[in-house]
C-alpha cells in the first residue's frame, strides 16, 4: 500500500509523467478513478481535479469514463468473439461526444485510452494508441497516460479492499 501511495505522488505530476500538461494528468487521473468504481477513492481524486481543471475538463474525464464504460464491453465483444458476423453489424450505440467532447479532441482520445486500459479492450486500446501516435502525440506522453492509470486503478483496488466497506476512503490517503 505503501508503494501505491508513493507511485500515486510521482505520475500525479509533470516529473512523474513526462510529456504530459498538468490539465492532461489530472483528466486522465479522473477519467480512470471512475472507471475504477470506488466512489469514495474518484471523490478524492476528483475534489484534486477540481483545483487544476475547468468545468470543461472535469465533464470530459466524465463523459470519457461514461463512453468508454459502453464501448470497450462491446469492443472487447467484438474483438474476443469467433464470429466475424458481429463485426460487419452497425453498433446502433450513441456515441456523440466522440465528435464534441468540450475539449481538444486529442486530450479526449487520451483519456480515452487510458480509461480503456482499465477496462480491458484491446481493441479500443490500438485504435486510440494508433489515433493519438498519427497525430503526434509521443510514446512517452502515451505511457504516462497509461501508467497514471495503472496506478490509480491499482489504488482504488486496494482501497476498496483495505477499507473493508464499499467506498470508504482512510483519513490518510483523503488528506
Amino acid at each position: 500500500m505503501r508503494k501505491l501511495l508513493s507511485n500515486s505522488g510521482s505520475v500525479l505530476t509533470s516529473a512523474g509523467a513526462p510529456g504530459l500538461s498538468e490539465r492532461q494528468i489530472w483528466s486522465v487521473a479522473l477519467a480512470t478513478a471512475i472507471a475504477a468504481r470506488n466512489t469514495a477513492f474518484t471523490r478524492a481524486i476528483e475534489a484534486a481535479a477540481s483545483e487544476q481543471l475547468d468545468a470543461a475538463h472535469l465533464q470530459a474525464a466524465r463523459a470519457a469514463a461514461a463512453i468508454m464504460g459502453m464501448n470497450n464491453i462491446y469492443y472487447r465483444l467484438l474483438h474476443l468473439v469467433e464470429d466475424a458476423e458481429y463485426q460487419s453489424m452497425p453498433a446502433r450505440l450513441r456515441m456523440n461526444v466522440l465528435a464534441n467532447p468540450g475539449i481538444d479532441k486529442l486530450d479526449f482520445e487520451l483519456l480515452s485510452l487510458a480509461v480503456s486500459a482499465v477496462n480491458g479492450c484491446g481493441l479500443c486500446i490500438t485504435s486510440h494508441e494508433k489515433k493519438l501516435r498519427a497525430h503526434g502525440i509521443t510514446r512517452e506522453m502515451i505511457q504516462s497516460a497509461v501508467r497514471i492509470a495503472a496506478v490509480v486503478h491499482a489504488l482504488a483496488g486496494v482501497l476498496e479492499y483495505s477499507s473493508g466497506q464499499a467506498g470508504t476512503v482512510p483519513d490518510a490517503v483523503a488528506a
